[in-house]
């Protein structure tokens, strides 16, 4: 369930309480997002929309704990990580969040193995198990005829996958794709929503995703409407029709 109402679901995944954010530009304050309340369960597939500036990719960068409200509180799996300090929030995400981007942010030099075993690298894993994630990663993804090409050897749809496999390669508790299908074809883009969607009902992820695409927010199964930094109506996407 998905609902920008309080108490609406009490095993939420995602909990926001009167989250707002704003930012200095000289003299000016500017409200990003205003009281902003929100339940996402488990397992949802949501796509934020709205005009430039509503404050889609801010309330990303919060959930993600890219950044932090100046008022209210966010949970994530019954842990409240508002309070959080710049180190806790580091360790954090690494262990909850997959960050899938636009832009596909692949080291040039590295190939689709190398790029989606990255994250591992931080952890305690062995050369082993790394290696094993790794390949169920691209595996997963489509990719695993393609685990040692250069990402200029791939498509913008299959770096965009291999950006996908990072993302997952450490199981984390939710994803965040902020605009993923932007710089792609459309057949491109519907490979990589029908991996979304396969990532939700197959794999049991959640999946948050900003896009101006309506076609895109349709592949979810709740869309949430920003305007002027409020959530203003919550609406079932194609998938739940």
């Amino acid at each position: 369930m998905v609902s920008t109402q309080p108490n609406q679901s009490p095993k939420a995944l995602i909990v926001l309480r009167n989250v707002s954010k704003r930012y200095r530009r000289g003299l000016e304050t500017i409200d990003v997002l205003s009281q902003v309340n929100l339940d996402i369960d488990a397992g949802e597939f949501v796509a934020f929309m709205g005009p430039s500036g509503s404050g889609k990719t801010t309330l990303l960068n919060l959930i993600g704990g890219l950044d932090v409200p100046d008022n209210g509180s966010i949970i994530i799996a019954g842990e409240e990580i508002t309070g959080f300090s710049d180190s806790m929030l580091t360790a954090w995400r690494a262990r909850h969040v997959g960050f899938v981007f636009q832009l596909y942010n692949l080291i040039p030099v590295l190939t689709a193995y190398q790029n989606v075993e990255l994250p591992l690298l931080l952890t305690r894993l062995n050369k082993k198990s790394r290696k094993k994630h790794v390949e169920t990663a691209l595996s997963i993804v489509g990719l695993n005829d393609r685990m040692h090409h250069y990402p200029r050897q791939l498509s913008g749809g299959q770096e965009q996958r291999v950006a996908i496999a990072r993302a997952i390669v450490s199981d984390p508790t939710f994803l965040l794709c902020d605009e993923p299908t932007g710089d792609l074809d459309r057949a491109s883009a519907n490979d990589i929503l029908d991996l979304l969607q396969r990532l939700v009902s197959d794999y049991k992820k959640t999946v948050l995703m900003v896009t101006h695409d309506p076609m895109a927010a349709g592949k979810a199964n709740a869309i949430l409407h920003l305007d002027k930094g409020k959530l203003n109506s919550v609406s079932k996407g194609l998938a739940t029709s």
